[in-house]
């Protein structure tokens, strides 16, 4: 048993009968989901933009496949390396507080970079070090935010709250990178930047009015002992470790090549980027999909669903690889976005019913951990990789890897294992003598 309580899940929620159908915008009558989701959707809506316009700002900037890999990769260094502490600052220190100081340094980093852009003078030396200062931030952020969900919304109606922020970041990689598309070829990527930075502000604003429940007083333990109970916690249930593995070479192999080769095929062979906005408005219309098709339903097997949509994760790569048309690259973006968003709701949802919520933070460092921790050498080799043997073999093997790693994660017992709770209380999954599996 762990050492310490944080915040307590529905402890001072009205839990009142309700139809799944009725119950699908539940979340919002607790003012304090409402709150959250204001804010949180509008920094979404600023990062969508800038993850075009960082793109092409560099290509702009005399820049190279190699160079916008490289800035990709020294975000997520940063983040990796210090994930395991931001995972323990989470679990110990205000939740809210982590994610307010994290998004007041990320207003900072990316004003930096729509100055330098602005300026016309962007040396790499310093994009890198303003993306990394980015980076640790999301460190920080992102594992207090799994923690903080469970504190917003009840217990019974997580699912909904986790597919309703879903949608919200659904929402806005719909629009956002199309405007970002057109933004940047009007008014430059400089402009998308700032807009990026205001909407950090904004969460801020956001964050700062935010009430939630009061943690208890927790035991001061050393950060070894803290990261020791919650790697006990997740080497305990295979499915948890099976599929961030899963997570990590998808990254390495897959996304880290489609996220280089995919603006730069759209600066070459489709238009610039309107194209590649348009190609990232297409996931995101995707991931509006699967968000409304799960909301209201809940699969008997969540995992074994949501690791079957993970096969859709190799269209994108599989039409650029064919050099198809533009509308026909847009459409398998459309099928990736919708598998990962009945993933990411059906996971995010079995993490917070299985895991105690006082190490929440710790096991989401974990799974992102081992999630991005190959992920800035996909986009260090993928650029140089492509420029060496071209782009189609460097796409084909992540093709084949997805298909292939899809099946091999589905077929494990530990995945068909978890089922969805008849009621709240109830495990998620079948308790197995002898067996690690979750």
């Amino acid at each position: 048993m762990l050492n310490y309580a944080v915040f307590q899940s529905g402890m001072d929620f009205p839990r009142r009968p309700r139809s799944h159908r009725a119950g699908r915008f539940a979340p919002f009558r607790h003012g304090r989901f409402g709150l959250f989701f204001a804010a949180y959707s509008i920094s979404l809506f600023g990062t969508s933009m800038a993850a075009v316009a960082l793109s092409f700002g560099v290509l702009e900037n005399n820049g190279s496949a190699a160079d916008l890999g490289y800035v990709n990769a020294a975000r997520i260094v940063p983040m990796v390396l210090f994930l395991l502490g931001g995972g323990v600052v989470g679990d110990w220190l205000p939740r809210r507080w982590v994610m307010l100081t994290a998004d007041c340094v990320r207003t900072v980093s990316q004003g930096g970079i729509a100055v330098l852009f602005a300026v016309g003078h962007a040396p790499l030396w310093a994009l890198l070090l303003l993306a990394a200062t980015g980076g640790l931030s999301e460190a920080f952020f992102n594992p207090a935010l799994s923690g903080m969900i469970p504190a917003l919304a009840p217990k019974d109606q997580l699912q909904e709250a986790n597919g309703l922020l879903s949608l919200s970041r659904s929402a806005t990689n719909v629009v956002g990178p199309a405007l970002a598309g057109v933004l940047v070829a009007v008014a430059g990527a400089q402009t998308v930047l700032a807009i990026d930075a205001a909407s950090y502000a904004i969460s801020v604003v956001g964050l700062l009015l935010l009430r939630l429940p009061t943690p208890a007083v927790r035991q001061r333990l050393s950060m070894i002992t803290q990261l020791r109970e919650g790697w006990t916690i997740f080497r305990s249930h295979t499915w948890l470790w099976a599929v961030t593995v899963q997570f990590s070479l998808f990254n390495l192999i897959v996304w880290a090549p489609y996220l280089i080769l995919g603006p730069v095929s759209a600066y070459r062979s489709y238009g610039g980027a309107s194209a590649w906005g348009a190609i990232m408005a297409g996931y995101g219309a995707g991931s509006i999909i699967g968000g409304l098709a799960l909301l209201g339903r809940r699969p008997a097997r969540p995992l074994v669903v949501a690791i079957a949509a993970t096969f859709l994760w190799a269209a994108p790569s599989a039409c650029l690889l064919l050099a198809a048309p533009v509308a026909v690259v847009v459409v398998g973006a459309v099928c990736a976005g919708t598998a990962s968003a009945v993933f990411n709701t059906l996971w995010s949802t079995t993490m917070q019913q299985q895991v105690p919520a006082e190490a929440l933070s710790r096991i989401s460092s974990y799974v992102s951990l081992g999630a991005y921790a190959a992920g800035p050498l996909g986009f260090a080799i993928a650029g140089p990789l492509a420029q060496a043997v071209g782009n189609a073999p460097v796409l084909a093997v992540g093709v084949g890897w997805q298909l292939v790693a899809s099946a091999v994660v589905l077929a494990l017992p530990a995945i068909r294992a978890v089922r969805q709770p008849a009621k709240l209380g109830e495990p998620i999954s079948r308790p197995r003598p002898h067996s690690r599996s979750g």
